[in-house]
């Protein structure tokens, strides 16, 4: 195989990874995807990332903040036929979508149970995401009060993991 031939090949590579990215966020209503290699940074906004903001405009909270949303008409009226759930203290919700693991290994305890207290910057949890272990740190100092999802389930963007108080 020759420099060019080689040089094709890897931008026919580069392009159907590109494509796979792409999928998976217009499949999963992600807002962006970035990838970052020594040779190339890769960026894939979806429907959901806003456009970047006016010089001096408005600043997006960051990521993991809670948005308000605007519940459709049929929503609200079904919504108001319910009693409303109070959750006091704090939650941590999954950045990323993947699979959620409580501890490090199969064989090691738990990062966190219900009733054992946190600090900020704590490892609370593992979210396995594209291969990649991704450790969840507490953004909040309190006790675990509920865990929201088992070992080894499938998390959404934004998906409650835990309360903290």
């Amino acid at each position: 195989m020759n420099f060019k031939d080689k040089e094709q090949h890897q931008i026919e590579d580069t392009i159907e990874c590109v494509e796979a990215l792409a999928k998976i966020v217009r499949e999963n209503d992600l807002g962006r995807i970035k990838i970052s290699t020594e040779d190339l940074d890769i960026v894939i906004e979806g429907k959901r990332c806003p456009p970047p903001p006016p010089m001096g405009g408005p600043v997006m909270p960051p990521m993991g903040a809670v948005m308000p949303t605007i519940a459709a008409p049929a929503a609200a009226a079904a919504a108001a036929d319910k009693p409303v759930e109070t959750v006091s203290g704090n939650i941590i919700t999954s950045p990323i979508i993947g699979t959620f693991y409580s501890s490090p290994a199969p064989e090691k305890p738990a990062f966190v149970k219900v009733g054992d207290n946190v600090n900020i910057g704590d490892v609370v949890c593992i979210i396995e995401s594209m291969k990649l272990m991704n450790e969840i740190n507490s953004e909040f100092s309190g006790r675990v009060a509920e865990i929201y999802v088992n070992n080894g389930d499938a998390v959404e963007y934004g998906q409650k993991i835990m309360r903290i108080e």
